[in-house]
């Protein structure tokens, strides 16, 4: 007899890339999600334009979060979305550098776990405008780690994070 699926668990992701096309790069990264059965998306924020972040001279990101389902174990979700993006082009370089997509784990449940690959929450969730502002859009009554979205993202401002048409 098949073993039962397990159920499906609320995931959160952020998604970025500020090389070639990264509005397109998004919006492909979110099709393969759900085309791949790895997500079902039940939401999309708006496009966010950000400065990059880390030091290392670039253009601005194109920055996005969705919202939905998944019955992946979480390394299994990881595994994934790094496929993903190496078939979305992604080529690692150094840290924080330009890229053509970039897919974070923010949340996975209520699940916090860690070790070298993954840590869950994401560990940068609650530092970050370009996540937070996107993500609040979203699910702002989420919480994560005992603080809701919304406030968490009022709490660090949107500094450095306009909407994507702003240019």
């Amino acid at each position: 007899m098949p073993s039962k699926p397990p159920d499906p668990v609320e995931v959160a992701l952020g998604l970025g890339g500020n090389v070639g096309d990264p509005v397109g790069s998004i919006r492909a990264a979110i099709d393969a999600l759900g085309s791949r059965d790895v997500v079902a998306i039940a939401a999309v924020s708006s496009l966010w334009r950000t400065a990059p972040w880390g030091g290392v001279p670039q253009p601005d990101y194109a920055n996005a979060c969705a919202i939905g389902t998944t019955r992946l174990a979480p390394l299994a979700l990881l595994d994934a979305v790094k496929a993903i993006e190496r078939d979305l082009g992604r080529v690692d370089t150094v840290r924080w550098g330009p890229r053509v997509i970039d897919i974070d784990i923010l949340f996975y449940g209520d699940a916090a776990h860690a070790d070298e690959r993954l840590v869950l929450p994401h560990r940068e969730l609650m530092r970050r405008a370009f996540v937070l502002v996107p993500l609040a859009e979203i699910a702002p009554d989420r919480t994560v780690a005992g603080v809701r979205i919304a406030d968490a993202a009022r709490a660090i401002g949107r500094e450095g994070v306009r909407p994507w048409e702003e240019g």
